[in-house]
């Protein structure tokens, strides 16, 4: 959740829930749902405190998305993603997956990976990116595992037949 946003709420402001935050592009309205995260967040705070926190969970997303944008196999699919609101939205997942106090505010993951185009070989990159984040953050293999087992059942909504 954004800042402007969190604190719009603690005033009692009513406030239109957020489909792109400034510095995003544009985006047509859907139903915002922490279901939209595709998997129900770990019970306790082990697994936030495995990812370092909000901050640690942030460098991830920032770098798993640096990684995918140059990178050389998948590179071209984020070519002309809003990064911006990738990595809130990314950093939104993960940390409500995590446990680590947040909401999600993105679209389902239907939704949000329609007419991408990615197959198989593409989502095995992205792990591989995304381990690699996850490693440079000085995450335990375990929990990286357990992570990932829970990102997993989500290929389906992603992947394009």
């Amino acid at each position: 959740m954004s800042f402007l946003f969190s604190l719009l709420l603690l005033q009692g402001a009513p406030v239109a829930a957020p489909h792109a935050m400034p510095g995003e592009e544009t985006v047509a309205p859907y139903a915002v749902d922490d279901r939209n995260a595709g998997a129900a967040p770990f019970v306790g705070d082990g697994m936030a405190k495995a990812f370092h926190g909000q901050d640690g969970i942030r460098r991830i997303v920032d770098n798993m998305v640096e990684f995918s944008f140059a990178d050389a196999v998948i590179g071209e699919i984020f070519a002309n993603q809003d990064k911006v609101r990738l990595k809130r939205t990314l950093f939104e997942q993960f940390c409500y997956i995590l446990n680590a106090g947040c909401t999600y505010t993105g679209r389902d993951m239907a939704s949000a990976h329609k007419d991408m185009g990615i197959q198989k070989a593409d989502m095995n990159r992205l792990v591989e990116v995304l381990q690699r984040a996850m490693t440079a953050e000085g995450v335990d293999f375990q929990a990286q595992n357990r992570f990932l087992s829970k990102l997993a059942p989500m290929r389906r909504a992603v992947l394009q037949k």
